[in-house]
């Protein structure tokens, strides 16, 4: 592919992304229709999935910003039923959609119909998380669903990879299907904790931002290499990296917090975008290719499969949920109680994505003994399929349901609450601090200097409280918005001046972006910042 249809795909996935933001449609169903459609424009290029770009350059850095931006504790507090999905599901999604693949389509062998069910079994971590944030789900449902979705894809590669040997002749057991799960888990853990700590302290001890930063970058690449250099699993080891590092990025300054999170905050957008506006243009593709099977005969059977992979999720979410609970106090004394209502958002929530794709295009076209991979067309067919359907039937209707069942949303002024006291206990720690400090002739301060930092983090501790309280009768806003608004036309009225005194000679453009850059650090101080996504 040369540089003017790549250049074209990110720009037109930006914008369609970008687009997105003002419809009620998340973006990657958005990207996804459109990609559809763009699939048949007259002289569209042909964009069609590598794994072996997909799967080592596109999915590490999608899990590690997944990864790095969830709560290790929540997660550490929910593992059973996150295991029970990421592991347990996925194998069991396996089994059950392979066999009825294999009964459904005349000729398929068990084996390539197991590889199909491996393919399809693991619900997408970028569709789920965004997808969760975006209906505003329970906090206990939206950390199962991206726990379940960070681990699930190491689960589906490592049953795919046992179940493609011996669908092409390696004569592969269960002994050795159980030594491959074992080394990918075990392997890919500790090659996470292996790397986990030396990465932390090089980011601890890196003194320069940029050089922080294009650490940070590398990372999930070096500990998904790593891993599947020594046949491990690459994404267990990015995950464990994540988590290690998202749990105590408080220790890296902050000058590399902010530059770090406003990078990933842009990598993340433009591979999510590409990646589902990927999955549309297959469309064209897949169809091509589908030889000796009719479009009538394969539509059919990815109605029944897609039809499948809903039930069989439901199947197995609604036992999961509430048998161990049946069959141990200790998890009833442990866990908290559950309504029938969260099973069924975790069910419906188990959307198909890109990495379904990448690994079902990895599919050989040959077995070892020469002869072509049986119904390898079909496969991808099936597997596009059921992730389109599950895009856009479970993707669209996921907000209405969660609207009908009328879920418990996040309870916002609760939220603030809890800001507002740990802050007020921090600038409390904060202001006993400043007073040991300015007790020493050492630091002695002229007055205004040392009550402006008393002013400072009296701003601070107020803030949060004001949003709490009644709002400006005139505009509508509390006390804290109309602060940071009038800050920030205070500012921009500065920046014009700084703007003019250049145009006008008078100070050199060096000085003005000095002078800029300090503005900007103010008003970013002065914001509190915003999830847009």
């Amino acid at each position: 592919m040369d540089a003017l249809p790549l250049v074209a795909l990110v720009a037109a996935s930006a914008a369609v992304a970008g687009a997105a933001r003002r419809t009620p449609v998340p973006a990657p169903l958005l990207l996804v229709v459109v990609g559809l459609l763009a699939s048949y424009v007259p002289g569209m290029p042909t964009y069609t999935l590598d794994a072996h770009i997909v799967l080592p350059l596109l999915l590490p850095p999608l899990l590690y910003t997944a990864a790095v931006d969830s709560s290790y504790l929540d997660l550490r507090a929910n593992v059973r039923p996150i295991a029970l999905l990421s592991v347990g599901y996925v194998l069991f999604a396996t089994l059950a959609v392979g066999w009825l693949a294999y009964r459904l389509v005349p000729g398929l062998p068990l084996t390539a119909a197991l590889v199909l069910g491996a393919v399809i079994a693991p619900p997408d971590a970028v569709t789920a998380a965004t997808i969760a944030r975006r209906v505003g789900l329970p906090a206990r449902v939206t950390t199962i669903l991206q726990g379940e979705s960070l681990v699930n894809d190491a689960t589906a590669i490592t049953a795919f990879k046992v179940a493609l040997a011996a669908a092409v002749g390696e004569g592969v057991g269960w002994a050795a299907g159980i030594g491959e799960f074992l080394l990918a888990a075990v392997g890919g853990v500790s090659v996470g904790l292996l790397l986990m700590v030396p990465l932390h302290w090089l980011r601890t001890h890196l003194k320069e931002p940029l050089l922080q930063n294009t650490l940070s970058l590398l990372i999930p690449f070096v500990a998904y290499a790593a891993a599947e250099r020594v046949h491990a699993s690459g994404v267990i080891a990015v995950v464990v990296v994540a988590l290690y590092l998202g749990h105590r990025s408080w220790q890296v300054d902050f000058a590399t917090r902010l530059q770090e999170a406003a990078v990933w905050k842009m990598v993340a957008f433009v591979l999510e975008s590409v990646v589902f506006a990927l999955i549309g243009l297959q469309l064209s593709f897949v169809l091509k290719g589908l030889g000796t099977y009719s479009v009538g005969e394969a539509l059919r059977y990815a109605f029944v499969v897609f039809v499948a992979v809903v039930v069989v999720r439901f199947v197995w979410v609604y036992p999961a949920t509430y048998l161990p609970r049946w069959l141990s106090k200790g998890i009833r004394e442990w866990e908290p109680g559950t309504s029938w209502t969260a099973p069924l958002i975790v069910g419906w929530a188990g959307m198909r994505g890109v990495v379904s794709l990448a690994i079902a295009f990895s599919v050989p076209l040959t077995m070892d003994d020469g002869e072509a991979f049986p119904a390898r067309n079909l496969v991808l067919f099936l597997t596009f399929t059921t992730v389109i359907g599950t895009l856009v039937i479970q993707g669209l209707t996921l907000p209405l349901l969660v609207r009908v069942l009328k879920l418990p949303g996040r309870d916002l002024r609760a939220e603030t609450l809890a800001e507002a006291q740990a802050q007020s206990q921090a600038s409390r720690a904060a202001e006993a601090r400043l007073d040991e400090l300015l007790a020493d002739r050492g630091n002695s301060l002229p007055g205004p200097l040392a009550d402006r930092l008393r002013s400072v983090l009296e701003r601070r501790r107020n803030a949060v409280w004001e949003r709490l309280g009644a709002a400006n009768p005139v505009t509508g806003e509390s006390a804290d918005e109309t602060y940071r608004r009038l800050a920030r036309e205070m500012i921009e009225a500065e920046r014009e001046v700084f703007v003019r005194l250049r145009d006008e000679r008078r100070i050199d453009d060096e000085m003005m972006r000095t002078l800029l850059r300090r503005l900007d650090l103010e008003e970013a101080a002065a914001y509190r910042e915003t999830d847009d996504a």
